[in-house]
């Protein structure tokens, strides 16, 4: 997920040849721009915009209470996520590549400092991540305010770079989410295929305290896991984590977030096989679908 800013890669990217090839949207392992960061004087990024986008679902009006994702009683029949607030975080941002000084300015993520954002990866034809990840949650909008939950979107197509990741993170916890999602496509070698699913490790440093929310983030992403395992077909990561399941320290969408939250790499887009599916817009049906899946099974399970 993360790369340089003229050479896409992914937000998420990781260490190792990750550096080097490029990887997808997940929080940056390597540069996030062909500008360094040093090089931007102190107040001179373009102030951003609103961190949110938010689309209130035609059929539903959250009450105050709903709004704060702590709805009380039984849902109404057919509508199981009402009173219920998720996050949707599409990764990456198509006009990331235009703005370097923009996204090479870096940000607290409490154990360290990394860059605001990446321009993220894309397929060997040109097929962009960021276009990818925003059809994907789009979808996943329009199923999950089906259901009756109120959906708030970190960007809509509505910005002309970014969020920064630390305004990723903080768009769950000012609307109080019930569960959060980065959506992100992958940047890894050619010969590596597969999805995988992101957890947050346990960090305590600076501004991060990951505590409360590792034990119900893995139980989303494990519920992710399998939900988008079924309603895709596409297999567990051959290059990354255990059983589509990978841990990480290093990323400030999650280091930073006070509900639960995971990132889910949906495929590797520098890998033939899963760069078809992805272009395919059935397959991203599929793919949202299994999303939005996960996170129903999540919201309705035992204890929440």
């Amino acid at each position: 997920m993360a790369v340089a800013v003229l050479a896409p890669t992914c937000f998420a990217g990781w260490l190792g040849w990750h550096a080097v090839a490029g990887g997808s949207g997940t929080g940056g392992r390597t540069a996030a721009a062909s500008t360094p960061a040093a090089s931007t004087p102190a107040g001179s990024a373009v102030p951003p915009p609103p961190a949110t986008s938010e689309r209130p679902s035609a059929s539903h009006s959250p009450s105050p209470s709903e709004s704060k994702g702590q709805g009380q009683g039984a849902a109404p029949a057919g509508r199981p996520l009402a009173g219920r607030t998720v996050v949707l975080d599409p990764g990456h941002n198509p006009g990331n590549g235009a703005h370097p000084a923009e996204i090479n300015r870096r940000v607290d993520i409490g154990s360290a400092r990394k860059e605001c954002d990446t321009t993220g990866t894309e397929t060997d034809d040109g097929y962009p991540e960021a276009s990818f990840t925003l059809d994907v949650v789009r979808r996943v909008r329009t199923i999950l305010e089906a259901e009756g939950a109120r959906v708030v979107l970190t960007q809509d197509g509505d910005r002309a770079w970014g969020p920064c990741i630390d305004e990723r993170a903080a768009a769950g916890n000012r609307v109080h989410a019930d569960a959060a999602v980065s959506v992100h496509g992958d940047g890894a070698p050619a010969s590596a295929h597969g999805f995988h699913v992101i957890l947050p490790a346990r960090v305590v440093s600076g501004a991060a305290d990951t505590t409360p929310i590792t034990g119900p983030s893995r139980t989303l992403g494990l519920r992710l896991r399998d939900s988008f395992a079924a309603a895709t077909g596409e297999p567990f990561s051959t290059y990354l984590g255990h059983d589509g399941i990978d841990v990480r320290d290093d990323l400030g969408g999650l280091n930073l977030s006070k509900v639960p939250k995971v990132f889910i790499e949906c495929g590797n887009m520098r890998n033939s096989a899963d760069a078809r599916r992805m272009k395919d817009p059935e397959w991203r049906k599929r793919a949202a679908q299994g999303i939005a899946d996960g996170l129903t099974a999540f919201l309705t399970g035992p204890g929440r």
